[in-house]
């Protein structure tokens, strides 16, 4: 039987949606084609399917909450700095009681302008710290 995930996707006003939406389908297409089954906000949920705001970490979170049988672990991906918030918040309020990791896509070194910065580094540190203050065990990748 496949592992099933509940996918966090972070995503920050103003840092570009185009790397949160692509981040998005990216980590869906590896994960599934390892052989892993996802729960995650579709686009038509939440911006691009992204956790972004706090309407959005509830949407996520009944999400989570009403497939609480079948998520095996939760995956926060931060393809942009993401909202520490939103993404804690996500999972405080589904009550998920199961494995959590943390992951952020690297800056490209020739990409570093508006259009194409990620700072996914820095809002990992920032999610773990509000992970850390509501008491919530995690995993880094």
């Amino acid at each position: 039987m496949a592992l099933t995930f509940g996918l966090i996707v972070g995503n920050r006003d103003f840092f570009p949606d185009e790397l949160a939406k692509d981040g998005r389908e990216e980590i869906i297409k590896i994960l599934q084609e390892e052989g892993f089954s996802v729960i995650c906000p579709s686009p038509e949920d939440t911006h691009s399917g992204t956790v972004k705001t706090w309407q959005d970490a509830k949407k996520c979170a009944a999400m989570f909450k009403e497939n609480q049988n079948k998520i095996d672990g939760i995956i926060v991906s931060l393809p942009n700095f993401g909202d520490e918030k939103t993404v804690a918040s996500t999972i405080r309020l589904s009550g998920s009681d199961v494995p959590i990791l943390v992951h952020a896509f690297p800056d490209e070194l020739n990409a570093l302008d508006l259009s194409h910065r990620r700072d996914s580094f820095c809002g990992k540190i920032s999610v773990c710290n509000n992970l850390n203050q509501y008491g919530i065990p995690f995993s880094l990748t």
